[in-house]
């Protein structure tokens, strides 16, 4: 009986760490491939991975800015457009003034006015 309850215990332990060690991984690899501006991995990871950008932008930190910003922040245009592309027009436009590269300012600017 002892046994049966140290393995459930255990088991129920095991599963409620995985998820915040998992979500910590897909937060640094989405933050790798904006800052290296390679859209094709970062679509293929997200994917794998059955995640939508929609979903995950506002749980999604990469130096302290949302993914947008870090990537104004460090000249990815081709992922920065690719998220511009995927959120919503009220998200893009609420995040329209801290986005710092005037090339994707003037894609998210058409993209709220379309």
């Amino acid at each position: 009986m002892k046994s049966i309850i140290a393995v459930i215990t255990f088991a129920i332990l095991s599963i409620s760490f995985a998820p915040q060690t998992q979500a910590a991984n897909v937060a640094q690899s989405l933050c790798d491939y904006v800052n290296a501006d390679n859209k094709s991995k970062l679509r293929s990871y997200l994917k794998s991975n059955k995640l939508k950008i929609r979903n995950v932008f506002d749980s999604i930190s990469c130096n302290g800015k949302n993914l947008l910003e870090f990537a104004a922040a460090n000249n990815s245009t081709k992922t920065g457009t690719m998220i511009i592309g995927k959120l919503s027009k009220k998200v893009v436009s609420s995040n329209l003034v801290s986005i710092a590269s005037t090339e994707l300012a003037l894609i998210a600017e058409s993209r709220v006015n379309s």
